[in-house]
């Protein structure tokens, strides 16, 4: 198994450092790093997940030459790409991508196929899920007939807020909101079909777009564990939470803790590591058909 890596370094090339991603800028090209930092309830853990990164890098890779969307990837070979001198490559093979830089679209672009989280709570009191009425009497985890696309600003720090389309037409226009949540729910739609047949439900995932000249990309990560919801189709029962493919592990097991949320986080017991890292894996390998090697 490969080490943990939390941090990394690109000699003279300087580093925004996200909650679990490292982002250097290349000139015209950006390099994604995707660290095994992970984050929870807003907060980076002290512990990291092996091979988190290097697991949701391949599952993205694999989304983009498979959705034939355009989209920013341009490799994920780090023997391939152009860095200064003395880069430690090593620790970059398996969780870099190197891709085109754009003009972000500021936008996160959410799409619903199943009434679950933050939709739920809000359908329990209101009947709505972002402010769009849906049929009475869904339980929780059900099936929405339609997907429904509920766009969100993106936040530098906290939770990204959810906003109405109208909204959205008042941020991007008109023709790029229409545009986006067309595609975005196009896209959700292909993409669950291909994971249902592998075994996964994606219940609900989030897009980014960005512009290269006049026409609008898929950029960042694409249908990962961590951008969605992922639930083992063969486990599913509407009517109650469902288990995951995801950090939930994590975040279930920092409920039973005493922690406050306001104060830094404990550090993850070894056993909560292992079945995380081993759910990660778990969805790479259902995905995709391929062991995962690391």
């Amino acid at each position: 198994m490969n080490p943990v890596v939390l941090e990394t370094t690109i000699p003279n090339v300087p580093v925004r450092r996200g909650k679990v991603r490292d982002v250097y800028d290349l000139g015209d090209k950006v390099l994604l790093v995707s660290t095994d930092r992970i984050s929870a309830f807003d907060w980076v853990l002290p512990t990291g997940i092996p091979s988190k990164g290097r697991v949701l890098t391949q599952i993205s890779a694999f989304w983009f030459e498979r959705l034939g969307e355009p989209h920013h990837l341009l490799t994920t070979d780090v023997d391939a790409m152009e860095l200064p001198a003395g880069t430690d490559r090593e620790s970059l093979a398996g969780r870099s991508s190197l891709v085109r830089k754009t003009e972000v679209v500021p936008i996160e672009c959410v799409v619903r196929g199943y009434l679950s989280g933050s939709g739920w709570k809000e359908y329990r009191t209101s009947g709505t899920v972002c402010g769009i009425r849906l049929p009475a009497g869904l339980t929780e985890s059900a099936r929405i007939v339609e997907p429904i696309f509920t766009p969100a600003t993106k936040a530098q720090t906290g939770h990204d807020e959810n906003i109405s389309f109208e909204r959205m037409v008042e941020i991007v226009g008109s023709d790029v909101a229409e545009e986006l949540r067309r595609r975005s729910i196009a896209i959700f739609q292909r993409g669950a079909e291909y994971a249902r047949s592998r075994g996964i439900i994606i219940a609900d995932t989030k897009f980014e777009w960005g512009r290269v000249g006049d026409e609008l990309i898929l950029i960042d990560e694409v249908l990962t564990p961590d951008s969605s919801r992922f639930w083992p189709a063969d486990q599913y029962q509407a009517g109650r939470g469902q288990p995951s493919f995801d950090k939930q592990f994590v975040r279930d097991w920092l409920e039973t803790t005493d922690w406050d949320k306001n104060s830094p986080p404990p550090a993850l017991p070894d056993d909560v590591v292992t079945k995380t890292r081993q759910k990660y894996v778990d969805a790479y390998e259902c995905l995709t058909g391929q062991t995962f090697a690391g």
